[in-house]
């Protein structure tokens, strides 16, 4: 008999392949019905999945066709039906065989699959909508098809690496001695200190800082961006800043509302929407105004941009060595990088590459996952620009 926890992951495995949503946790109720309920037909099996894997009406179909070619069909349900106590009538069409166990169910259902795979029964396969819009370019959605994203993105975690804090708790085993809680416990032992009370340092995460390009080559993904750097700003209280031409803070736009009303209130603040770009500049007045006095000390900085400045590639890369300084990490998020053929071949991109920890590309919902990994790795780890046609390797 096959074992039961890998018997219902491969059937969640093939719901989920016909469009059905079906995490760990539903799988994991499925397998636990079973066990508990012990179902001596496909029928009762049926139910037992139909009450723990489906959450929708419209999905029976999919599920149906799915566990007919796992399990096989199931038996009648009018054969149960009558007065208690009377036989089951079986309808006309209808086989009536052996009662088999839980076990025998299970045990038949790999040659079931393999004839099932034998008369390549079709099974109708069905993405839910979300599903389809998360591989899809931000460029390419629409505002509605955007807004529903904004849903997925609040669940998204964007977490950054801990930081020791100036605070302090106690701990058994701590590196350095409390000598005033020590001194005072000494009181009740006649001024002898008996025991040495020890304390180590609290942690906090590292402040979050986003600079998002909102100039004209970027356009497509900046309602993306900003929508995005709204979920992060409430999940990670991040201090975020859009620039074209000039540096604008957005922070107190972004405090209030939902994503619709702060990108509304964002675009009335920053006036220069879909403006040129001048990175080198708006770098330099983050590093006058904001970094070097103290909010961008051991923060993970993130910039959003795809790299084309209208300056001098030296002053880009003067200000981003000013940054790496005092940063504790820079991720460069870069949609254009999602092209196999991209190379870092634009200026502005290659001047900023040596000083960046990390370069993602971020440009759909399913890419933000590597964006997330970036920012919660670590360590430091600068890469290193390569000649035309290379590609970018850690220094």
């Amino acid at each position: 008999m096959p074992d039961l926890p890998e018997l219902a992951a491969s059937f969640a495995a093939a719901l989920h392949g016909a469009g059905i949503a079906v995490g760990p946790d539903r799988t994991r109720s499925f397998a636990r019905a079973v066990t508990l309920l012990a179902p001596s037909t496909t029928r009762e099996l049926r139910n037992c999945a139909l009450a723990t894997l489906v959450s929708d009406r419209d999905q029976i179909e999919s599920f149906d066709a799915v566990f007919r070619a796992v399990f096989g069909a199931p038996s009648a349900p009018a054969a149960q039906r009558g007065q208690p106590g009377e036989p089951p009538r079986s309808l006309p069409h209808t086989t009536t065989g052996p009662v088999h166990t839980t076990g025998q169910v299970i045990a038949d259902a790999p040659r079931r699959e393999s004839g099932a795979r034998r008369r390549e029964a079709p099974v109708p396969l069905a993405a839910s909508p979300l599903d389809r819009l998360a591989t899809r370019d931000f460029a390419a959605l629409s505002d509605e098809e955007l807004s529903r994203l904004s849903e997925v993105m609040h669940t998204i975690v964007l977490s950054t690496p801990t930081r020791p804090s100036r605070r302090r708790r106690s701990a058994l085993h701590g590196d350095r001695i409390d000598m005033r809680r020590t001194l005072s416990a000494a009181r009740r032992t006649g001024g002898h200190p008996l025991r040495l009370r020890r304390f180590e340092p609290r942690t906090r995460p590292r402040d979050l800082i986003v600079l998002c390009d909102i100039s004209g080559s970027m356009q497509p993904y900046a309602r993306a961006m900003l929508q995005l750097l709204y979920c992060a700003h409430r999940a990670t209280r991040a201090e975020v800043f859009t620039f074209a031409t000039r540096l604008t803070r957005l922070t107190p736009a972004l405090r209030r509302g939902g994503p619709y009303d702060a990108l509304t209130r964002a675009g009335r603040t920053a006036p220069d929407w879909s403006g040129g770009t001048r990175i080198a500049g708006c770098l330099a007045e983050f590093n006058e105004r904001f970094g070097r006095r103290g909010m961008a000390h051991g923060a993970v900085v993130v910039i959003v941009s795809d790299g084309w400045d209208t300056g001098a590639p030296a002053a880009l890369a003067t200000q981003m060595a000013r940054l790496s300084r005092v940063a504790h990490r820079i991720v460069w998020v870069n949609p254009r990088t999602a092209s196999p053929r991209y190379r870092p071949l634009v200026a502005g991109m290659a001047a900023a590459l040596p000083y960046c920890d990390a370069v993602v590309s971020a440009h759909s919902l399913a890419a933000l996952d590597e964006f997330a990994a970036a920012l919660s790795a670590p360590r430091r780890r600068r890469l290193s620009a390569t000649p035309a046609g290379g590609t970018a390797v850690p220094a």
